[in-house]
């Protein structure tokens, strides 16, 4: 087990299987030293847990949850490619999809709920650029997707 997967352990968490493709993509793509997930949804045993969109029929504190559940995914899509997690050397980008009600403005909190669990999982090499955007409708109705870019040690 890797020192990042042993970091999960302690984090109540384990490496989910790559989530399978919904369409004609793979869950990550490997160019020179940088890992380039596919946007992913916080499915759990192929399935979504929620359905909806944030601020009207799932609350930010779900959703910031589901983004967890997101980077798990990505994790899981890095390792697929590279062998082993402790291969990352650093965390560039991450982006977060957050499917919004009208008024809802609060896609940064939700987005935190990825970019905290690098963090705790990877420390310094956890620390990324990032976008959050709120959008109308996503995949299969769920409230998240997040995607990350990583560079792999050498």
């Amino acid at each position: 087990m890797s020192a990042v997967e042993e970091k999960l352990a302690q984090l109540g968490l384990t490496l989910p299987e790559v989530v399978p493709p919904l369409a004609a993509y793979q869950p990550a793509v490997q160019s020179g030293v940088y890992v380039y997930t596919a946007g992913q949804l916080p499915m759990v045993e192929g399935k979504l847990p929620v359905t909806g969109k944030v601020g009207a029929e799932v609350t930010p504190e779900e959703a910031k949850d589901l983004a967890r559940t997101c980077v798990l995914n990505a994790l899981a899509a890095v390792k697929s490619v590279a062998g082993d997690l402790d291969r990352i050397a650093r965390v560039v980008k991450v982006v977060g999809f957050v499917a919004s009600a009208s008024d809802f403005t609060g896609q940064p909190g939700v987005v935190n709920g990825a970019s905290e669990l690098l963090g705790e999982v990877l420390g310094d090499k956890g620390v990324h650029a990032r976008s959050a955007v709120g959008v109308a409708v996503l995949p299969l109705d769920a409230p998240v997707e997040v995607e990350i870019q990583v560079e792999l040690a050498q």
